[in-house]
């Protein structure tokens, strides 16, 4: 995988209005790991698709009356088939941390990049995402030399009291530690 202009190339890219610019550009330091399935439970759905781009019908479904109006986006999404989604290039803040904090740091959204697989905190990933994954993170590494293997959190970590993703059931020792 490749890295242009902040995109990640030969992926589907579908902008989500739901971020805006970094304060500091530069200054990009953590990989944040998340987990979603919309609804919750169901996979290969266009529920993410739609939560992202502000188009989640709260009629469609029971959970998406609460959620139907949230503002939120990662930069990109892992599907469990492999498939990779960019919602928002790397440059820019996404929406995706909420209040957190990262070693004493506040607003992880700031200086993270969001990566969501689809999935949820009490069921395991797939393979293929957890190659995508790490196809995603090498490419990050070499275009963005802040970034490293050492600063990854799940956001289990950034929000302890908040959220559980992307749950016990991420094997973070599938992840290369070339790199590292």
């Amino acid at each position: 995988m490749r890295i242009k202009n902040h995109r990640l190339e030969g992926i589907r890219f579908i902008e989500s209005p739901n971020q805006d610019q970094r304060p500091l550009a530069e200054d990009l330091d953590l990989i944040v790991i998340h987990c979603i399935s919309l609804p919750p439970g169901q996979f290969g759905t266009e529920g993410i698709i739609e939560l992202f781009t502000n188009r989640l019908d709260p009629e469609q479904h029971p959970y998406y009356q609460d959620i139907a109006s949230l503002r939120v986006s990662a930069h990109l999404v892992i599907r469990r088939d492999g498939e990779v989604i960019q919602f928002v290039p790397f440059d820019r803040r996404a929406f995706h941390a909420g209040i957190s904090s990262y070693q004493g740091r506040p607003a992880c959204n700031d200086f993270s990049i969001g990566i969501e697989l689809e999935g949820t905190d009490d069921s395991g990933y797939e393979a293929i995402q957890y190659d995508q994954l790490n196809r995603i993170i090498k490419a990050l590494i070499i275009t963005y030399p802040t970034l490293s293997r050492d600063r990854m959190a799940g956001h289990q970590e950034i929000a302890p009291n908040r959220k559980t993703d992307p749950g016990p059931f991420f094997e973070w020792h599938r992840l290369d530690r070339e790199n590292r």
